[in-house]
C-alpha cells in the first residue's frame, strides 16, 4: 500500500493503527497509553457532537412552541368535558378525529397527520360554518348545527364546539408550514370509511329517542344531515354508500388536489 509520503516522512506500516469512530476512519500512530487516551477523547467529542446536533434539531421545530402549548391546553379542557357530557362515542366524529391528528401533528411536526386532518375536514367545516351562520341569522338550512342552539347543552359546552370555525385555519397553517403529504387522501379515506361504518352499525341513528339527550346520534351524518330526522330519500344502506362517495368525490379529492397545487407552487417559489 502506498501512502504518498517520501522515505524520510514515511510511517512504518506496522506502526499505523486505523480506528473507526462513528462513521469516520482515523489513523493513530501514538505509543500505548497516549493512544488510548487520544482515542477515548475523540470518541467523547464525537458523542458530544452528535448530542448537540440532536438537541439542535429538536429546537428547530417548525411549529411554534406557544402554539403547541395553547392547542394542548385546549385539548386538555375539551376531551374530559366532551367525555363527561357526550360520552366516548362523540370522538368518532370526523372533526374530533381531526382534533387528535392535529394534536399529534403539532408535537411531532408530522406532515402526514396534518395533511390527513386537512383533507378530511377543510370543506366539511366550511359548510358547518355556513350552516351555523345561517342558524344565527334565523335561517334553518340543513340542521347540521342545530345542536349549537340546543338549550339542553350548556353555553360553555357549545362554546367549545366553536373549534369547527378555527381548526381549518390552523390546519392550513400547519400544511403550509410542514408541507403536504400526498398519501393523506388514501389514509384519511380509509380512516373515514371505518368511522362511518362504526357510526352506522354501532351508534344511534338520527331521530333515536335517547335517555340522555346529549348522547350523540347520527354521528358523521350517516343517516342524513338532520340529527332529529333520518333521511327518507333512499334505503339507509344505499344512502350510506352515496354519502361516503359524495364525501370522497366532492370534499376529499378536491381538497387533496388544491393542497397539492398550492403547496407545490409554494415549494417552487422557495426553490427560486
Amino acid at each position: 500500500m502506498k501512502t504518498g509520503l517520501t522515505n524520510e516522512g514515511a510511517i512504518p506500516a506496522r506502526a499505523l493503527r486505523i480506528v473507526q469512530i462513528d462513521d469516520g476512519a482515523v489513523f493513530i500512530n501514538l505509543p500505548g497509553d497516549e493512544q488510548s487516551a487520544k482515542v477515548g477523547g475523540m470518541k467523547l467529542n464525537a458523542s458530544a457532537g452528535s448530542l448537540m446536533m440532536s438537541t439542535s434539531a429538536l429546537g428547530r421545530s417548525r411549529v411554534p412552541f406557544w402554539l403547541k402549548l395553547t392547542y394542548t391546553a385546549f385539548m386538555m379542557v375539551l376531551v374530559p368535558v366532551y367525555w363527561m357530557n357526550y360520552g366516548p362515542t362523540n370522538f368518532i366524529y370526523f372533526c374530533d378525529a381531526a382534533l387528535f391528528l392535529t394534536l399529534f401533528a403539532v408535537w411531532t411536526d408530522n406532515t402526514l397527520l396534518a395533511s390527513m386532518a386537512a383533507v378530511g375536514i377543510l370543506l366539511p367545516q366550511f359548510f358547518w360554518c355556513v350552516d351555523f351562520g345561517g342558524e344565527l341569522l334565523g335561517f334553518h338550512m340543513t340542521g347540521m348545527t342545530s345542536y349549537m342552539f340546543d338549550t339542553h347543552h350548556s353555553l360553555f359546552l357549545r362554546g367549545l364546539s366553536l373549534f369547527h370555525g378555527w381548526l381549518p385555519f390552523l390546519l392550513c397553517f400547519l400544511v403550509f408550514r410542514l408541507g403536504y403529504d400526498r398519501r393523506a387522501l388514501k389514509v384519511w379515506t380509509g380512516l373515514a370509511c371505518g368511522l362511518c361504518l362504526a357510526a352506522f352499525f354501532l351508534l344511534p341513528p338520527a331521530g333515536a329517542a335517547l335517555a340522555d339527550p346529549k348522547q350523540p346520534r347520527n354521528v358523521n351524518y350517516v343517516f342524513g344531515l338532520d340529527d332529529a330526522h333520518a333521511q327518507t330519500w333512499m334505503p339507509p344502506g344505499l344512502y350510506l354508500a352515496v354519502w361516503f362517495l359524495a364525501l370522497f368525490a366532492l370534499a376529499y379529492v378536491p381538497t387533496h388536489l388544491a393542497l397539492c397545487k398550492l403547496t407545490g407552487a409554494r415549494a417552487a417559489r422557495q426553490r427560486l
